[in-house]
């Protein structure tokens, strides 16, 4: 009989991205707030034989190749499972993207998170799925406890952006983390009062890149929103608005002023089973 299995695979945002030095291979050492989002992809299982099939507004964005993300999962898991993964947000926009479509097919066939980082850095930050301080390559994970509401708007101007080049344009690597201890947010003008404190250290050399980034924080700002960010290396920005309802509001006027720019307005996602 054929088993259907259905995992969603919420957005990832970088609400801090603090980049504090650089290993002797090459690999950068970040210092990282992760929170997830109520909008995101979804994959779905079946029986195998293994394969991929890619749905959904960006599907022709991304093609069902053999080392897809989702395909690689499959192979680590050591599972022959048909895949449908529902495209629903931009390729390469700095919001989880491949990690958290293979952390989705890592948890629908019940894996253990032990070794999941050979697939990507954030792939075991997908796979929990809750809020997050996260540390090193990405292997040091401190869970944390549940944030207050938070009501969002992601606005990406419709390109995608080089991870690498983006650390190629940083100037200085080693930058301070964020405290040791984080403080207890009781709301939502704690947590955005200790975010205006921090910082995304890739967001000046991402907009040297690619300028449209800084319109979109401008279109946030001016939409009304507490705080504006890039997410990841890019090229996806995020405001902060008071309630639902402005973010709302203020995705609707943006979406009038930039008809070509993806935006969408979400709430944060409850932590994965």
């Amino acid at each position: 009989m054929t088993q259907i299995r259905r995992e969603a695979a919420p957005a990832k945002l970088n609400l801090t991205l603090h980049v504090t030095g650089r290993r002797s291979d090459g690999y950068h050492l970040l210092d990282s707030l992760v929170v997830f989002c109520q909008i995101g992809d979804v994959v779905t299982l079946t029986d195998g034989p293994l394969s991929l099939t890619v749905t959904g507004p960006f599907a022709t964005g991304l093609a069902a190749e053999a080392d897809n993300l989702c395909l690689r999962a499959a192979r680590f898991a050591g599972r022959e499972v048909a895949i449908t993964l529902e495209k629903n947000l931009p390729v390469a926009s700095g919001i989880g993207g491949g990690s958290a479509d293979a952390a989705a097919v890592l948890r629908a066939l019940g894996t253990s998170p032990a070794g999941t980082q050979s697939l990507g850095a954030d792939v075991p930050v997908c796979m929990a799925g809750l809020p997050t301080r996260m540390r090193g390559l990405g292997e040091i994970l401190d869970p944390l406890p549940a944030l207050p509401p938070l009501h969002l708007v992601l606005v990406n101007p419709g390109r995608g952006l080089s991870t690498p080049a983006v650390f190629n344009a940083l100037p200085r690597r080693e930058n301070p983390p964020m405290p040791d201890t984080l403080p207890d947010f009781p709301d939502a003008d704690a947590l955005i009062g200790f975010l205006r404190d921090c910082r995304n250290d890739l967001e000046a050399p991402a907009i040297s890149l690619m300028p449209e980034i800084a319109t979109c924080l401008a279109a946030l700002n001016d939409a009304g929103a507490r705080l504006t960010r890039m997410s990841g290396s890019g090229a996806t920005c995020f405001g902060l608005f008071p309630d639902a309802a402005r973010a709302q509001a203020a995705r609707t006027a943006i979406a009038r002023a930039h008809p070509s720019w993806w935006i969408a307005a979400s709430g944060l996602a409850p932590a994965k089973g």
